[in-house]
């Protein structure tokens, strides 16, 4: 249910509606927009009347909700929600903001020059596995903390902010003091203990959608972390598995503009993992910010036929210059700027 206050509704009047709703059972969600303030209530119960909320003071309109999510739906959220990360980068605002980096962190060598290569070319966050989920319990895990450590020391150096994945929720603690953004992976979309966990915690997710997951199934998702009080969460398409075998995935960059009219919550476009082949990472990134993406995750590597992990979908350095290049000629025909 959603309640919208008057725009000359008071603090007082906003409280004592508050009241009434968790009197009546509801967890209650508030979002102040441009003009007024909004309450999102969240409860199981059905069985009440909207006339004992109507004919509080301050009260403009009480609306149900058809919807199985609520806070992610733009019902709560008229205007857009924007992440604003530590060093005053905007995500869901007018600049697409590019985060970039290795699959994983595989040496101090090998991170540094990822590093200087993505944030000489434009990037703002840089990607680094620290803890990896792998197919095969046979290939490479990642370096855990020491890869942490590395990819708070190289984004300090580089100016950039850091994004890496957290896989259970012993990670957390583990995880906070070296990060600026939390990523969910595919597999760990419907974690919903992890979720939970994250939804306590007061920075940045970025969870992907699953490989075989409905847009409605990552929004109620993404549900999971807002219930907990973190409305930092950022959504991420990266391919759903399909029957086309070609490519590693299909990138649905329909999802991107469904997602923008369904919820207020920023979305990136993961190319890389979205397509699994690296002459296709480009095509689909300058898709996916005409489609109306917020950010791009991309993977980038100093010596990609090296890698330890995912080599064949990672960029070289100059390819990637290349694509920042055509994507400052892009964004600006739909309105935003790289």
């Amino acid at each position: 249910m959603i309640v919208a206050m008057w725009e000359s509704a008071t603090d007082d009047q906003i409280q004592e509606v508050t009241n009434h709703l968790v009197k009546m059972g509801f967890a209650v969600h508030r979002t102040t927009g441009a003009r007024q303030s909004v309450l999102a209530a969240v409860g199981k119960r059905i069985d009440f009347d909207i006339r004992e909320l109507e004919v509080l003071p301050g009260v403009q309109g009480v609306h149900r909700i058809s919807a199985p999510y609520k806070l992610v739906g733009r019902e709560f959220r008229h205007e857009g929600t924007i992440v604003r990360l530590p060093n005053g980068v905007e995500i869901g605002g007018k600049q697409v903001v590019v985060m970039a980096g290795p699959c994983s962190v595989e040496s101090r060598e090998q991170l540094f020059a990822a590093a200087e290569i993505v944030g000489r070319a434009g990037a703002k966050v840089l990607r680094g596995g620290a803890f990896k989920p792998r197919s095969s319990p046979y290939t490479f895990q990642g370096l855990g903390l020491d890869a942490l450590k590395l990819l708070r020391e190289a984004g300090d150096c580089y100016g950039l902010m850091v994004i890496s994945e957290v896989m259970e929720i012993s990670q957390i603690e583990l995880m906070l003091p070296y990060i600026d953004i939390f990523q969910v992976g595919a597999r760990n979309m419907q974690n919903f203990n992890l979720l939970r966990e994250l939804g306590k915690v007061r920075k940045p997710v970025l969870m992907k959608r699953g490989i075989a997951a409905t847009i409605e199934e990552m929004l109620l998702s993404a549900e999971y972390i807002m219930s907990g009080g973190n409305y930092q969460v950022i959504l991420c398409e990266r391919g759903i598995r399909t029957f086309e075998t070609y490519t590693r995935n299909t990138l649905d960059i329909s999802a991107i503009p469904v997602v923008h009219k369904l919820s207020h919550l920023p979305i990136t476009s993961d190319p890389s993992h979205g397509t699994g082949l690296r002459d296709k990472v480009a095509p689909m990134a300058c898709a996916s910010v005409a489609a109306g993406a917020d950010a791009l995750l991309i993977e980038v590597h100093p010596s990609p036929d090296e890698a330890l992990s995912d080599g064949a979908q990672s960029l070289f350095p100059e390819q990637f210059a290349e694509l920042m290049d055509q994507l400052r000629m892009i964004a600006p025909a739909v309105g935003r700027t790289i």
